[in-house]
């Protein structure tokens, strides 16, 4: 375009103040010429320039668009409202302005057709046209008003728009431009794109009738100063949009412009004879003509600039602002020579101050366009020494966006203009690679990426290693965070290929003379989290991440760079680990590079295949599989398919009787752990139908190989079998799938002969010190608290599967019936079984308690005569009967149904119809539960014992014993003293803690039953902890309300005692923390924090807590026997009786 001085050099003046009334630009005063003929208008005659009411430009044929012009402004200053005369059976056709609306709302319509409709309406009828386009705009503004012919002829247009503003409903505050959603982007777009269309198809010859778009602009200036923020929103757009297309159409004109005089002067050049003087004067024509277009553009950019822009980008709305920011830089691009001066670029100056980040993110990417251009660098140095300094505190931006955008622009400053930035400016740079926002984090890191090559650029040494060399300075140098990860995620877009350069990082570690010893720590951390970001692909812990799932290509590129990553370092990492190995924290970072390779290429199956194997086989076989099990319990192995191998491994073992205990016990794992992490994967996903019954068959399979193990002789097998048979039964039982009912096909039942073989193995092995005989001296504490620990956990394995109802309550007997002779080791667990099993169900709790203690009676009856003696079982009584707490209105329920159950028992008549009561002596045991009974319970239950004693019997001494006790009121009154005393409530008791004198003298806090959670159980309970892999949490104390939820009513009158299916169906559960699997001591657990592994992805329960505080079942129980029980304890556990610590801190090393 030709320059004729510059663009916009006197808008200054209008900077200062916004225009109070509505601005009227109007088209020229020139008469227009009435047509009297229907049917399209021919196309006017040009007039000459001198003719024209337009601006004049000083020093040049080609007007600026900025530049203040007295004959302009009376150009606009008032519209011409004569109208042609019509034919009076001439009626427009054509589009009309709502189906203009419903086209660009739909997003469906083609614009170039609705705006070819248009077009043809208006080549019939201009005006028509005009009132179908202002409609339109009315319409897209939220507006309901319509202006009507008579409106248009009689009034101008700020009658009209003030008429409009009374009829605009304001009440709601909504119109299309505001909606929120993806409707308003579609519809902004939708008429965006109209006014694109419509500025291409009008601008060769419709642009220069002088009536369309001075009509047009003229109404949109009075709109984008109304009061209404729909109006001036709308028009704003609409007229900025058009303003546009008048730039496209000047740029345009301004070539040809070019074009046509290089012509001219061509022509001149020629010699007189041969000059095409015909050709001359159509050059001269078309020069004037297009000279006159140009002149008629630039008024109207002028009058837009000034009544709407110069006025709106400062507009309290800032979505106006933003809109007039982004035009501007479209401006400033595709016409520099008219825009791109100070005088424009002031206002992005401005706006980077703008208080809303909306307006500084469209300023920054308006500048980005600027400095992309090597040509316009020369102009914009003013800018950029005046605004570099907001610019560089932009990267700090509190919206994380803007932010992203200053370094982008900053990179470009750095890279495009001569001076760029200094090192102190780019250090305020580099520490954006630790930013915890992913975008913002990775600009910081093209930033220091580009800084990293121009470096090596200079020192003319352009490989890998010297990248290297230079990521190592900086990180050992920089003055920031030093965390490698995110470091390397912030380089990953940028270097990706010089981070997966693993063959250039491992020879610079093992030459000798390569790097320090310090740097190689820093290029071996910096390798392994390059390794861990090519196998995950997933931001480091701490730093967000947009997108969650990873694309097809992504997934795809990161299967190839795991096969790269093993096939290089499984010969690699032996030397490595050979060089550091007296490092012990070099060593740890190494053994993290075994979690990424694809095992598959590194599987050791063939050996599974083999009919038969040597020493040596099953040597490398057991070694392979126990490393293969490690892999699984951080890994999800489901994906080696080696679930059958090991199947097939585990049934020839057992039929050949030949088990290798540590191939056995490595295939059991990785059995065990495959079925675990498959159902990890099933609660993620939506599986088939068929795969559900699949993974069901397996689970089958395995249960039943885990039973047989169960019985062998070998130690260590049929403990692992144990602990994976609790851990498999709590996944896949009927509580772990409560929430999601299509994966209820994969719920497992034990069988009843599993579950005989699961009490068996108690009996057997845990509730026994037969494994303590034949200790060796050296070690015989240390091995003795081993075993100790082991045989706890898995009482707790058991346990819980009574809680989770895998196994009935009833099955909880062969737990009770140990409470007293096995108090100093499993007490606690015991009792917080206890505890949880009466919020389960209080009713069905206590009955399981009157069972516990018949099978017992019911053994010492069938024991040698001479040797029946029921004490032991009346000590058992007495504790349990301890467990029921002091809040006698709480336990009245289940204590009755006790009561009656224990009457039913004595009274029970034998099998072979004998008229014996050999049962009676059971009331004696039943006694022990009596002084719990309310006074009324007590008639009740005495009622029940005459109507079911024979009278013959009333007199023996066991009945009178358990009728004494009935009667007894020591209990009643030793509660009212109490009472009295306030020593207790209702059902808020206070829970003063209890003092117990260890074996050593020492004095601590009673453990409370660390291996059960508190009270605090909810109605639904996820997936439990693994057995072997239970984890202390501590859990704060229970609402009392909860608390009172899993009780029966205690005022109600006695009714019929729960059923088991009661039971079933109201049992209570709770929500625990996810808890590693794994015996490590503390140097490994240490190593492998970072590491997740199958637990991380389930919630389980822990049967663990702080003895923090006393439950309110065990307030009741002074210290009875207790302490003398306890003096006969060869050894105490140190963390239940010393520290408030989890006892899995001991029980797990």
């Amino acid at each position: 375009m030709a320059s004729g001085g510059p663009v916009l050099d006197s808008l200054e003046e209008f900077d200062s103040s916004d225009s109070g009334s509505i601005y009227e630009p109007q088209i020229n005063a020139r008469k227009k010429k009435q047509k009297t003929t229907s049917g399209p208008q021919p196309k006017k005659s040009r007039r000459n320039a001198t003719a024209r009411g337009t601006p004049s430009v000083s020093s040049s044929t080609n007007p600026s668009p900025g530049e203040p012009s007295p004959q302009g402004q009376a150009h606009y200053q008032a519209r011409s409202r004569s109208i042609p005369e019509r034919n009076t059976n001439e009626r427009n056709q054509g589009i009309s302005a709502k189906e203009i609306y419903d086209a660009i709302c739909s997003g469906k319509a083609a614009i170039v057709t609705v705006v070819d409709e248009w077009l043809d309406s208006y080549k019939q009828s201009r005006e028509g046209g005009l009132l179908v386009l202002i409609n339109f705009i009315v319409q897209s503004c939220g507006c309901k008003g319509v202006v009507t012919r008579e409106m248009f002829d009689s009034m101008q247009n700020a009658e009209i728009i003030s008429t409009l503003t009374k009829e605009f409903n304001e009440t709601s505050g909504n119109y299309p431009l505001s909606t929120p959603g993806p409707q308003m982007k579609h519809f902004k777009a939708g008429l965006s794109e109209f006014s694109r269309v419509l500025m291409r198809s009008c601008r060769n010859s419709i642009i220069y009738d002088e009536y369309i778009f001075p009509s047009l602009l003229a109404l949109l200036t009075g709109l984008s100063d109304s009061q209404v923020r729909a109006f001036r929103h709308t028009s704003t757009l609409l007229a900025l949009k058009v303003m546009t297309g008048l730039v496209e159409v000047a740029v345009t004109v301004s070539v040809q412009l070019q074009t046509t005089q290089r012509q001219i002067d061509t022509e001149k050049s020629k010699n007189p004879q041969i000059r095409a003087s015909d050709k001359l004067e159509e050059l001269h024509a078309t020069i004037s003509e297009l000279k006159e277009n140009r002149e008629e553009v630039c008024s109207m950019m002028n009058a837009t600039f000034r009544g709407v822009f110069v006025h709106r980008y400062r507009d309290l709305l800032p979505d106006i602002r933003a809109i007039c920011i982004e035009e501007l830089g479209v401006w400033l691009n595709k016409d520099p020579e008219d825009f791109l001066n100070d005088g424009c670029l002031k206002y992005l100056g401005w706006t980077l101050f703008d208080k809303q980040s909306a307006v500084r993110l469209q300023c920054v990417r308006a500048l980005q366009g600027l400095y992309k251009e090597k040509e316009f660098i020369g102009r914009l140095e003013l800018f950029t020494s005046r605004f570099k300094e907001r610019m560089l505190s932009m990267v700090l931006d509190k919206e994380p966006d803007v932010a992203v955008e200053a370094v982008n622009l900053l990179l470009l400053i750095q890279l495009m203009t001569e001076e760029g930035l200094s090192e102190e400016e780019c250090g305020r740079i580099y520490p954006l690679v630790y930013a915890a926002h992913r975008g913002l984090a990775s600009a910081g890191g093209a930033f220091l990426y580009n800084k990293f090559q121009s470096l090596i650029a200079q020192e003319n040494n352009n490989n890998n290693a010297a990248f290297f060399h230079v990521l190592i300075a900086f990180y050992t140098q920089n003055e920031f965070h030093e965390h490698g990860a995110y470091l390397v995620d912030s380089l990953w877009s940028v270097a990706g290929s010089e981070l997966r350069d693993w063959e250039t990082m491992s020879a610079l570690l093992l030459q000798d003379a390569g790097l320090m010893y310090e740097e190689e720590g820093v290029l071996l951390e910096l390798m392994m989290c390059a390794v861990r970001q090519a196998a995950q692909g997933t931001p480091p812990v701490g730093r967000s991440h947009a997108r969650k799932i990873a694309s097809m290509k992504e997934k795809k590129v990161q299967e190839q760079d795991r096969s790269r990553i093993t096939t290089h370092f499984i010969p690699i990492l032996p030397q490595l680990l050979a060089k550091y190995s007296a490092d012990a924290k070099k060593v740890s970072l190494l053994l993290k590079a075994p979690l990424y390779f694809d095992l598959e290429m590194y599987s050791s199956t063939q050996w599974l295949k083999k009919g038969g194997a040597d020493k040596d086989d099953t040597y490398s076989a057991a070694t392979a599989l126990k490393k293969i099990a490690v892999f699984s319990s951080a890994k999800d192995p489901t994906g080696w398919k080696l679930f059958d191998s090991c199947l097939q491994l585990l049934n020839s073992r057992l039929e050949s009787l030949d088990l290798h205990t540590e191939l056995t016990v490595s295939a059991l794992k990785c059995a065990g752990f495959h079925l675990m992490w498959a159902k990890v994967n099933v609660d993620k996903s939506k599986p088939k139908a068929a795969e559900l019954k699949h993974l069901k068959k397996d689970m089958n399979t395995f249960c039943r190989i885990c039973q047989r193990c169960l019985s062998v002789d070998k130690t260590r097998i049929r403990d692992e079998a144990f602990e994976l048979l609790c851990d498999l039964l709590l996944l896949y039982s009927q509580a772990s799938v409560r929430s999601e009912p299509a994966l209820q096909p994969l719920v497992h039942l034990p069988s009843v002969s599993l579950c005989s073989e699961l009490a068996s193995f108690l009996l057997d092995h845990v509730f026994t010190e037969e494994e303590d005989a034949e200790l060796c001296d050296e070690r015989e504490e240390e091995i003795k608290m081993t075993l100790f620990q082991k045989r706890r956990r898995q009482l707790a394995g058991y346990c819980k599967l009574v809680l989770y109802g895998v196994l009935d309550l009833s099955a909880a007997t062969n737990v009770f019936k140990h409470y007293s002779k096995f108090f100093k080791d499993f007490g606690d667990i015991i009792k917080e079984t206890v505890s949880k099993s009466r919020l389960i169900n209080p009713v069905q709790s206590a009955k399981t308690f009157c069972l516990c203690l018949q099978q017992l009676f019911s053994e010492m009856l069938t024991d040698d005569p001479s040797q029946q003696d029921p004490t032991e079982i009346r000590d058992l009584a007495k504790k349990l009967a301890m467990t029921f707490g002091i809040d006698l209105h709480r336990i009245r329920k289940p204590l009755v149904a006790l009561h009656l159950d224990g009457i039913k028992f004595a009274f029970r008549v034998p099998e072979d119809g004998s008229k014996q009561l050999p049962n009676a002596d059971f009331l004696e045991i039943l006694s022990e539960f009596s002084f719990k009974l309310l006074q009324q319970d007590r008639v009740v239950i005495s009622g029940f014992l005459k109507s079911e004693c024979p009278a013959a019997a009333l007199c023996w001494p066991s009945v009178k014993h358990y009728e004494c006790s009935l009667a007894s009121r020591s209990a009643a009154r030793l509660k009212e003293q109490e009472v009295a005393a306030g020593a207790v409530s209702q059902h808020d008791t206070p829970q003063p803690k209890r003092r117990r004198t260890t074996a050593g003298g020492s004095t601590s806090s009673t453990t409370k039953g660390p291996w059960l959670e508190s009270s605090s159980i909810h109605s639904r309970m996820n997936t439990p902890v693994l057995t072997s892999t239970v984890q202390k949490r501590a859990a704060p104390p229970p609402p009392p309300t909860q608390v009172r939820a899993a009780e029966s009513d205690a005022g109600s009158g006695l009714a019929e005692v729960e059923s088991e299916d009661e039971f079933s169906s109201g049992m209570l559960m709770r929500k625990v923390n996810p808890t590693k699997r794994g015996r490590l001591n503390s140097a490994q657990t240490a190593a492998a924090r970072d590491k997740e592994d199958v637990a991380s992805h389930l919630t389980l329960l822990s049967l663990i807590e702080d003895d923090i505080s006393e439950r309110e079942e065990g307030e009741d129980e002074p210290e009875i026997e207790d302490s003398d029980n306890e003096s006969q304890s060869s050894y105490t556990l140190p963390s239940t009786r010393h520290t408030s610590v989890s006892v899995l801190d001991e029980l797990f090393d």
